[in-house]
């Protein structure tokens, strides 16, 4: 194991050891770690230890299959560059086999996200919806087609520059909050695509997903229409870098109360003013509008 892999792995346990004891992050010295030394190979495998698998449902028709105890590990395969030969396509298979949760007992199939490789603005939402998770698209009910509509208005498409996903992957019951552990389980995957897609500006569609990315329990009222600092892998170094993130009203809360309308419209304009800030081709191209 690398001294990145380390790093990595005690990054990951830390917020998640933050988000379940009181869900606000805390302020950590970088570990230091290094390279594990190589051993030989085992003539002979070792058998396993009774007891070590589990028997979970998976399909239709009441089928079975032996998991192990512990998510399985990740398939080799081709890589487009990222970090550690990382990839979305990679993501995306990962989030379609993923067991690590209960919600893979329920679900049709994961949706990983879809949009821009290089998009200007992440859209993340909170879970999958009935259409999300019988199509494996995120945002195509009533809810994403007002999405659609609310950033083509300010110059924004997920087929151009933008990129659409959940910080859950898969559909809660009966599309219940999704529960913290369900949340940190899935925080790997949207943690990846985050590094790898480098968005200027995370839009957060929803308390859920505003709560979850800021690691705060202040509703969605308090927090929307300004931005907040997103850290990025190098905020934990140095260079303390970090994404502008700005909360909103989910879609669906406009379609159920019309009073949220205009606030939701207000911060797609403090996005749209801070995107002519960041990028000289968005500025030009919503010159005027």
């Amino acid at each position: 194991m690398t001294a990145e892999e380390k790093n990595k792995a005690a990054l990951f346990l830390d917020l998640a050891d933050d988000y379940l004891l009181d869900g606000y992050r805390r302020p950590r010295t970088r570990a230091v770690f290094e390279d594990s030394a190589a051993f030989p190979a085992p003539e002979k495998a070792a058998e396993p230890l009774a007891g070590n698998s589990r028997e979970t449902p998976r399909g239709t028709g009441g089928q079975t299959q032996t998991q192990p105890a512990v998510a399985r590990e990740e398939r080799d395969g081709e890589a487009s560059p990222g970090a550690g030969g990382d990839s979305l396509e990679k993501v995306a298979e990962e989030v379609r086999r993923c067991d690590a949760c209960r919600l893979c007992e329920t679900r049709t199939q994961g949706v990983p996200g879809e949009g821009a490789a290089s998009p200007l603005v992440l859209v993340v939402g909170e879970a999958p919806g009935a259409d999300e998770d019988a199509s494996g698209r995120p945002f195509v009910g009533k809810a994403g087609q007002l999405l659609d509509r609310m950033l083509d208005s300010i110059g924004l498409s997920r087929r151009k520059n933008c990129f659409i996903a959940n910080v859950v992957k898969c559909r809660p019951p009966q599309n219940r909050d999704p529960m913290p552990d369900e949340l940190v389980f899935c925080s790997r995957f949207l943690k990846r695509q985050i590094e790898m897609l480098k968005p200027k500006v995370i839009l957060c569609a929803g308390r859920i997903s505003a709560q979850t990315m800021l690691r705060t329990t202040t509703g969605i009222g308090k927090l929307r229409g300004r931005f907040e600092p997103y850290p990025t892998e190098d905020s934990f170094d140095e260079s303390g870098g970090s994404t502008p993130l700005l909360p909103t009203y989910h879609p669906s809360a406009l379609l159920r109360d019309g009073s949220y309308k205009r606030p939701a419209w207000e911060d797609l304009k403090t996005l749209r003013a801070k995107l002519a800030e960041l990028d000289d081709n968005y500025a030009r191209e919503t010159a005027g509008q």
